[in-house]
């Protein structure tokens, strides 16, 4: 039989603005995320993945302490508590993007894997932290990741993470393969402007190097930080480098659910031998500083 696996993206918009205070932020996010899961349960999605930081604004567009304050620990903050319970609740695994605090002062950029029986299986910590115009000041927030590039044994399929910058680095998305991944999803908050061409090339080609799935997400919206217009475009994309379904709309809120033929894997990799006719011993200048 086909192992067919329903995966679901959700693409939002956030809620309230600075004014409203940090508390009132996170809870209307969160509120909206729960909605969103329920409906994602409703339409039977077996995994699923929220977008970069998922409950708040994209802050890194300023440079303030406040947000500092957003942090959680990992798993034991209540956003990954209240994630373990919705997803035991509907049989799903949920990848949940959070701003993790490790101790005081020193924070990632992280997404958590919970399998579908509510088990907290890991987490993958951002390995590439952008600092640049015109607003994505993530080293003021976030370490660089330092757990390399696991990949988790879910109910329904192996899955790999990559975030936001980290997409534009193959040498991630190829450990994620090497790894064993057959779903690697990216969330993140890029907008208008040289990334959206980019958008639909870079994930592409890492889903045709390495033979795996590519889910990924970009939030919508205008945040009043920075010049941010988020444009969406959320996708998944096949081993063979072909979108699943139709891309995600460009300016409004949507769950993506899409049915990914995980023999698809198998089927290429056995067409395109890029795993067995790779040269690692050729590699050396990769790796040097």
């Amino acid at each position: 039989m086909p192992r067919v696996v329903r995966c679901g993206l959700i693409q939002a918009q956030n809620v309230k603005g600075p004014e409203a205070g940090l508390e009132a932020i996170k809870k209307a996010m969160v509120e909206k995320h729960v909605k969103l899961i329920e409906k994602a349960a409703r339409e039977k999605v077996r995994i699923l993945c929220l977008q970069e930081l998922f409950y708040g604004p994209y802050f890194c567009a300023e440079q303030e302490t406040k947000w500092y304050h957003l942090t959680e620990r990992i798993p034991e903050g209540p956003t990954t508590q209240l994630m373990m319970k919705l997803a035991k609740k509907h049989r799903m695994v949920i990848v949940v993007p959070v701003y993790e605090e490790d101790q005081p002062g020193v924070y990632y950029n992280t997404a958590s894997v919970i399998d579908a029986d509510g088990k907290y299986l890991g987490k993958y910590r951002k390995t590439h932290i952008p600092h640049c115009k015109p607003g994505f000041w993530e080293k003021f927030y976030f370490r660089p990741g330092n757990l390399g590039y696991p990949v988790f044994e879910t109910a329904y399929a192996k899955v790999g993470v990559y975030i936001c910058y980290d997409r534009h680095f193959p040498e991630g998305a190829r450990a994620l393969g090497l790894n064993g991944a057959e779903l690697v999803f990216i969330p993140s908050a890029t907008s208008r402007g040289l990334s959206e061409y980019l958008w639909r090339v870079e994930q592409v080609s890492h889903a045709l190097a390495n033979g795996y799935y590519v889910g990924t997400i970009n939030r919508v919206g205008v945040e009043p930080l920075g010049d941010d217009d988020f444009y969406g475009q959320s996708y998944f994309v096949d081993p063979r480098g072909q979108f699943v379904g139709d891309v995600g709309d460009a300016y409004k809120e949507e769950l993506l659910v899409r049915d990914l033929d995980m023999d698809k894997i198998t089927e290429v990799r056995q067409l395109w031998q890029f795993y067995r006719d790779r040269r690692p011993d050729a590699y050396q200048d990769l790796v040097r500083p």
